[in-house]
């Protein structure tokens, strides 16, 4: 059994605005542009460098004393003039550099005494060859303004080149795109005409459709609250799994009222330098006033809003000071500006309480994955723009695609578009749509050969999670059985619910159990072994029985008690007490093994229905609901009962 996976989104960009200006594309390049400063900055140093250490020296040419000797036996040297073991000197006339190019002399010269060498007898030759001994050098070292020039130099060079980069990059240092901030742009009035997200492109959610018209009602006739005394709620937070269209509704919600539209993803606040974020906030909420009334949207708030006093990571301090500069803003809000703050978050549960309490964001809308009727209402808005052949039928399509969200559907109307094209078709078919839910739920098709013998066992492995999920009571229908390899996996047996199901019993959840191991019990069945092949299984398997025990009381032992907290909750310390978790682990054992002898055992008293399935899985690879339940002997359920 496979669960659909949401789709991947780009992540918003950040202070965009509705029914203003686009937002520049120099605001996209964040760390790309940090780094292209970094190296840019880097090579002009080096580069001054180098061109420093040519360039620094005292206009003489450094020679080996038995150069300087030798000029000094032929009577070449006009003057010298020495300090310790340093020698210095002119020649009468130039002479080739040693070791030079060609063309390159020199008249003026640097060496040095070595120790043994003999300084009376040296300075007898000096004296005998008339040479002129001065008291100062021959080269003077750099004055006071030049030393200061070549010591600030490379500094100077570096701002203005770190300067000139970051207003390349958009604004300076301080201004939009700049390097320490973004200030956000400045809405403009709606343009005439120009379409916005309103509630008609949002379905499937009419309950918090409800909840939000009161803030579209006020944006609109703000006059008729304030007579009444009546204030609308600061903040509305929206509460749900990613893709069920928060950011859709808030962007409705702008639309409906005709107000400018800000948007900002929370992740954007935070930088490494502590105060950017709040000052960011308070660019955000000041352009928001200005143009009131609006609406401003916060993305992903749980990024900064988390519970403060905790232990944090890196930019703990400038994330706790971005929040309180939010709690803050909002605090100042004395319902008259007209300005409505909006935020999403699929981690309600990890907000800080200064965040959710009255005040601030004083109602919290809970966006749920819709239900089969609003799964159609939203197919039949993302296929608009799709022409439709005759035989698509968008109500059995929503029938079968229990717990997608919106963003999932609106993936799925697209890849049955993009089907449709690739086979030359003008019109999506039905075809179109079916292919598209199998590639979004099972994955794409592999061109894989598989051995004869590891064919085989696929098939079996496959036919007895279907067998099972037909005969035991009350699980879902048998949707698809594959033995052509999907995604990662070698084979698949699609099963889902006739009708949404909301709450499960605990014989709805063994049958589930039983149902994921039927794959290795049928390999053990008819093999006598046990494959890889079992893997996600176990995974779902242990899943399902952590939560019987843990989460839902259906253990006596344990008792009615939720001890393990909910997958990345735990950020420390023992959930329970070391027996507690001794004794769950010991019942999800137990469960799990007698579900696995049961599967054993039920696929060992029907084994003729058993290689039935395998036997027409190896010729067809691939059986549909009808042909599956028909080859296994088993009457299927009518639509929405239980079996």
């Amino acid at each position: 059994m496979t669960d659909p996976v949401p789709p991947r989104h780009d992540p918003h960009q950040s202070w965009r605005t509705e029914g203003g200006p686009a937002p520049s594309p120099d605001r996209r390049r964040g760390r790309g542009g940090c780094l292209v400063q970094a190296v840019i900055l880097l090579v002009v140093y080096l580069a001054f460098g180098f061109l420093y250490s040519n360039v620094r020296g005292d206009g003489t040419t450094s020679v080996d004393y038995t150069v300087f000797t030798a000029q000094l036996d032929a009577g070449n040297v006009k003057s010298v003039y020495s300090r310790g073991s340093q020698i210095q000197g002119t020649l009468k006339h130039a002479d080739p550099v040693p070791g030079g190019a060609k063309g390159d002399t020199y008249t003026r010269f640097t060496t040095y005494k070595p120790a043994f060498a003999d300084a009376d007898q040296l300075w007898a030759q000096i004296v005998r060859q008339k040479v002129a001994v001065t008291a100062e050098p021959v080269a003077q070292g750099p004055g006071l303004a030049e030393s200061l020039l070549v010591s600030l130099l490379p500094t100077v060079l570096l701002i203005a080149v770190w300067v000139f980069v970051a207003r390349r990059m958009g604004g300076g240092l301080g201004g939009a795109g700049g390097i320490l901030g973004r200030k956000p742009p400045k809405p403009v009035e709606l343009e005439p005409g120009r379409k916005r997200t309103t509630f008609a492109d949002v379905a499937g959610i009419d309950e918090v459709e409800g909840e939000l018209n009161d803030v579209v009602d006020f944006l609109k006739h703000p006059d008729a609250y304030r007579r009444l005394g009546a204030k609308m709620p600061r903040g509305v937070l929206l509460a749900g799994p990613p893709g069920t269209g928060k950011t859709l509704l808030a962007r409705a919600v702008a639309g409906e009222a005709g107000v400018p539209f800000f948007s900002a993803s929370a992740s954007e606040f935070i930088e490494m330098i502590v105060g950017v974020g709040a000052s960011r906030v308070r660019e955000l909420f000041a352009e928001a006033r200005k143009v009131a009334p609006s609406i401003v949207f916060i993305d992903e708030i749980d990024t900064i809003g988390r519970a403060r006093g905790g232990a944090g990571a890196g930019g703990h301090d400038e994330r706790e000071q971005t929040l309180n500069q939010i709690l803050t803003e909002m605090d100042g809000f004395s319902g008259a500006e007209g300005v409505v703050v909006i935020a999403a978050t699929n981690r309600v549960d990890v907000l800080d309480a200064a965040l959710t309490r009255p005040g601030r964001f004083d109602r919290v809308v809970s966006v749920a994955p819709p239900d089969r009727s609003g799964r159609e209402a939203i197919l039949r808005i993302h296929t608009r723009a799709i022409p439709l052949a005759a035989d698509v039928d968008l109500a059995r399509l929503a029938r079968a695609t229990p717990g997608m969200t919106g963003a999932e559907l609106a993936n799925l109307a697209n890849e049955a578009a993009l089907l449709a094209v690739r086979h030359g078709r003008d019109r999506v078919e039905q075809k179109d749509l079916s292919q598209a839910l199998e590639k979004v739920q099972l994955g794409a098709e592999r061109p894989l050969v598989m051995p004869e013998e590891e064919r085989r066992r696929t098939a079996y492995h496959e036919s007895g999670h279907a067998l099972l999920g037909m005969l035991q009571p009350g699980a879902d229908p048998v949707r698809k059985i594959t033995i052509v390899p999907r995604g990662r996996a070698l084979g698949v047996t699609l099963s889902t619910p006739d009708v949404d199901k909301y709450a499960y019993t605990e014989e709805y959840l063994r049958g589930r159990i039983i149902g994921a191991l039927g794959g290795m019990a049928a390999e053990e069945v008819v093999f006598g072994m046990i494959t890889t092949g079992a893997e996600n299984d176990l995974e779902q398997v242990t899943g399902l029985a952590r939560g019987m025990v843990a989460r839902w009381g259906m253990s006596e032992r344990v008792g009615r008690l939720s001890a393990l907290p909910q997958d990345g909750q735990q950020a420390y310390g023992l959930p329970a007490a070391p027996r507690t978790l001794d004794a769950i682990d010991e019942e999800m054992r137990r469960i799990v093994d007698e579900c696995y002898e049961e599967a054993c055992r039920t696929l060992r008293d029907h084994r003729d229905r058993l290689d039935a399935l395998a036997e027409a899985l190896l010729e067809h690879e691939t059986l549909e609901e009808a042909d599956a339940y028909r080859v296994a002997g088993v009457a299927s359920a009518p639509a929405g009962t239980a079996r």
